[in-house]
């Protein structure tokens, strides 16, 4: 990295930057109270708040948002007349799934072969550390030039809307002149990326229900209509032979015209086992970043240690759906629902509950702050320039903040590259990348500042 002052303060700062992420990771701040308790969040959300106050900023205030989360807010006011900067990430995380599969235990960081790992050290408690850095690398160096807004949502891997409604409820909250969410990732470690696309997402929870209660298999199956089986025939109809997501009405076949991901890099990024074949038609990038996915992320039925042999009287599914730009997410929910009623097989008693929903987003990348960064995204990773690429998943309050405040410019950036497997076990974060857009976020800031007060 080339010498300069914010490059060397934010060096510097990363052993602080270590402790203060451990410290963030390990609290098992999952925001559904079922899975580990409420205070574990509120204890993430305190640290933030705490973490904000030491830095200056004013107004810090825990947001009891309409979904029972709390959101995280501060200011930092900067020169008069410079223009505000927004900035985001979350301090809520999804659950460590198979707690045996991990390494190292899922809520301790833990340094392995040049990465730190644990849940939510990239997703994204290392967002939230990164725009500290950058802020703090600022003020060692002649002062931040913007005026500074914070949110720390605290919901974001549910999907629960609690931060856009609460923002729909307050306009005035997070107007900002630019947005950056730091909630996305490089292509690739080292390549610097800024996400111009995001798909949307509608979670239905689905059940279907046959019979009063179970029955012996061996006396009544083979006529008594089995809803686990039910679930299955329906939940296979949502994908053709190849695998491609088929919702009855919803249009599947667009193209993705820019950055692409070859096939190999793909099966090596997903640890894609040998012999198996990838799913769906089209190049990688059109399956991922331009075109609906359905996915079963969870089975309500029997397991099989302790099973009996029983015919289902009930099974229940939840079904995640992506849902590209272009495509209105509330439309998609009812086409979604349309299939799901249209397929259920042999009369079954089908209900559907949604449990999540969020818009797709497309930024414009032709905006002036995105020649801000560009320029940034040179200091920060010397020799290469910036990339724009989609993204597969979802942050539902990128459209909420393009609806309330459209002339605000939105950059989606942040530590979510490939090798850190957000979501899944084994969840990392690289150091390097941390420190490096760390700084490209400072230069970022100076650069906004230095072309607004041009203008």
């Amino acid at each position: 990295m080339t010498a300069n002052p914010i490059a060397e303060t934010v060096a510097s700062l990363m052993p602080r930057a270590r402790a203060e992420l451990t410290e963030l990771v390990a609290f098992q701040s999952v925001a559904d109270p079922a899975v580990f308790p409420r205070s574990e969040c509120e204890g993430a959300a305190d640290w933030v708040a705490g973490a904000l106050r030491a830095e200056g900023f004013q107004d810090v205030a825990l947001l009891d948002t309409p979904d029972g989360s709390q959101s995280v807010y501060g200011v930092l006011p900067g020169p008069e007349g410079a223009p505000t900067v927004l900035l985001y990430a979350h301090y809520d995380v999804q659950p460590p799934l198979d707690e045996d599969a991990w390494l190292s235990p899922p809520f301790e960081l833990t340094e392995r072969n040049g990465r730190w790992y644990g849940r939510g050290a990239a997703d994204c408690k290392g967002g939230f550390i990164m725009h500290l850095l950058a802020l703090r690398a600022l003020k060692a160096n002649g002062g931040v030039p913007v005026s500074v807004k914070v949110i720390a949502e605290g919901s974001e891997e549910q999907g629960t809307g609690g931060l856009e409604r609460y923002a729909e409820a307050h306009p005035e909250l997070l107007t900002a002149d630019a947005v950056v969410i730091g909630d996305t990732g490089n292509f690739r470690v080292g390549l610097p990326t800024v996400t111009a696309t995001l798909r949307g997402m509608t979670m239905l929870r689905v059940q279907l229900d046959t019979l009063e209660g179970n029955l012996h298999s061996g006396q009544f199956g083979g006529a008594a209509p089995d809803a686990l089986a039910a679930l299955i025939r329906l939940l296979d109809s949502l994908r053709a032979e190849d695998g491609s997501t088929t919702v009855d009405g919803l249009a599947a076949d667009a193209a993705w015209d820019g950055l692409q991901y070859p096939e190999g890099e793909f099966r090596q990024d997903a640890k894609v086992l040998d012999g198996v074949e990838l799913i769906g038609s089209g190049t990688v990038a059109d399956r991922v970043w331009a075109r609906p996915a359905v996915t079963v992320i969870g089975i309500d039925c029997p397991p099989v240690v302790g099973s009996t042999p029983s015919v289902q009287a009930s099974a229940r599914a939840q079904v995640s759906l992506r849902v590209p730009p272009g495509t209105d997410a509330a439309e998609a929910t009812e086409l979604l629902t349309a299939h799901l009623k249209a397929h259920t097989p042999w009369g079954a008693r089908l209900s559907v509950e949604q449990v999540g929903q969020g818009q797709p987003f497309r930024a414009d990348t032709s905006s002036p702050a995105y020649t801000s960064m560009a320029e940034a995204m040179r200091v920060g990773y010397p020799g290469e320039e910036m990339q724009s690429s989609g993204m597969g998943g979802s942050i539902p309050l990128c459209n909420t903040l393009a609806t309330l405040y459209p002339e605000a410019e939105i950059l989606l950036i942040g530590l979510s590259e490939p090798e850190a497997q957000i979501h899944a076990v084994n969840e990392s974060v690289s150091p390097e990348e941390l420190e490096r857009l760390s700084v490209t976020e400072a230069h970022f800031l100076l650069n906004y500042a230095q072309s607004k007060a041009a203008q």
